[in-house]
């Protein structure tokens, strides 16, 4: 049996219709916020990538040949966190080794700020499109019952339609949530990779400059 694209779209559209504006709104917003900041992290994070092993061997080739300003200039060309560390490191020198050090660390927290920017969000709107899915089914189930009650009568045909909206809410927000873990997953093994180039990289400059200053 061959899935048919456009009719699953179709009843999914029809589905989210029918578990009501109210709660199925504000599930979708969390969907469309939650996928603007993915998106804005995924690109950033993808232009922040650097090929360290390239730059740790031009900035090497440039600190022996032409020395640290040479070395900043590779680095001042260069896109991304590591070279901008390199470069901050290189920029203390000429103080000391110890100098250095102390401005490649303050300089690695401010990138590793900017690198983890909004992710929070991203994981609030994971938290919270479930809640709302399972606050929909409950306020659906308070009506369900409220018609029984008035009524006086447990019929099926008489609350199937409103249990079907309550649960329509919670299917709708685990499927929010699911989708945007998954992009969340993939920006923080995306961050590690990059902190990790960081600290080696912040490493090896280190050993650079205690080479080049003998």
């Amino acid at each position: 049996m061959i899935l048919d694209p456009g009719g699953f779209t179709q009843v999914l559209k029809e589905q989210f219709i029918q578990g009501g504006a109210g709660f199925m709104g504000i599930v979708l917003l969390c969907l469309i916020l939650g996928l603007a900041v993915a998106i804005e992290r995924i690109i950033y994070l993808n232009m922040a990538s650097t090929n360290t092993s390239k730059l740790k061997q031009q900035v090497e080739d440039a600190l022996s040949s032409g020395g640290v300003e040479a070395a900043k200039e590779v680095c001042r060309n260069t896109k991304g966190p590591v070279a901008s560390i390199y470069y901050q490191g290189l920029d203390r020198a000429g103080e000391s080794i110890e100098s250095a050090e102390k401005a490649v660390i303050a300089y690695g927290g401010v990138q590793m700020g900017q690198l983890e920017k909004n992710v929070s969000w991203l994981s609030l709107f994971i938290a919270i499109a479930p809640m709302l899915g399972f606050m929909g089914t409950v306020i659906g189930m308070i009506q369900a019952f409220q018609k029984i009650s008035a009524v006086g009568n447990l019929s099926a045909s008489l609350i199937a339609g409103d249990i079907q909206v309550a649960l329509l809410t919670t299917v709708f927000g685990l499927i929010t949530a699911i989708i945007l873990q998954i992009f969340y997953n993939y920006i923080i093994a995306k961050i590690d990779g990059i902190v990790n180039d960081m600290e080696d990289s912040s490493i090896s400059l280190i050993d650079m400059l205690v080479d080049h200053k003998k």
